[in-house]
């Protein structure tokens, strides 16, 4: 009954975001209509349109650590009440009351209550994810293609430091917003790449540590 009641507000939820255009239009992941090949068309077309424009891409590929168990809830049911009509805040029951026990050989720990994370290999979940990152800062100078947890910014222009500097200006942006929302990158599992025919190189940017600027 309970992925009954899934797919029913999963159906509802699908018409607001349509309708009010909740969602991002980089976001492709775990949406109608939309796939990786699309999105990779979307980088591809990205790379291709600044080589035969004799620019410099340079672009990052960012992995969100353990992106579903760090979503909080409290701060997602902030967002949920914030940008969904009043009636489906009855998701905020379908969150609350989880609880986990751990179990190591024959020995259970007590219940502990669940304060981060959507619930795993369920319905809503991947939604609820999307939801709780659809405000995640864009700007126009680069193009930002999402699919789900994994991101890829890029940035193109003729003068390799100006195209490091603008990505770097969007990682900053970035980093400012991620951690009041308590989501962090990996940055071992994180790359920076440029494509370009020239000889020269994009200085890179700072994985690290996005609040340091590249000075022109």
């Amino acid at each position: 009954m309970s992925k009954v009641f899934e797919r029913l507000l999963r159906h509802r939820l699908d018409e607001t975001i349509h309708i009010d255009g909740l969602l991002p239009i980089h976001q492709f992941g775990f949406r109608n209509n939309h796939s990786t090949i699309q999105q990779g068309h979307r980088v591809v077309n990205k790379i291709k349109e600044s080589i035969e424009g004799k620019k410099m891409c340079t672009s990052v590929f960012l992995d969100i650590q353990q992106a579903f168990d760090k979503v909080r809830q409290r701060r997602l049911l902030y967002k949920l009440k914030l940008r969904l009509p009043d009636y489906l805040y009855l998701l905020k029951f379908y969150l609350s009351e989880r609880y986990f026990q751990v179990k190591i050989d024959d020995e259970l720990s007590d219940y502990h209550p669940i304060r981060a994370g959507v619930p795993q290999g369920s319905i809503l979940g991947p939604l609820l994810y999307l939801i709780y990152t659809a405000d995640v800062p864009a700007t126009e100078d680069t193009l930002m293609a999402t699919f789900a947890a994994y991101t890829a910014i890029l940035s193109a222009d003729p003068d390799p430091v100006r195209a490091t500097v603008i990505l770097q200006h969007h990682l900053n942006l970035l980093q400012n917003w991620l951690e009041p929302w308590r989501i962090k990158v990996n940055p071992t599992k994180s790359a920076q790449v440029t494509f370009t025919t020239r000889r020269d190189i994009c200085p890179p940017v700072n994985l690290h540590n996005t609040h340091t600027p590249i000075k022109e």
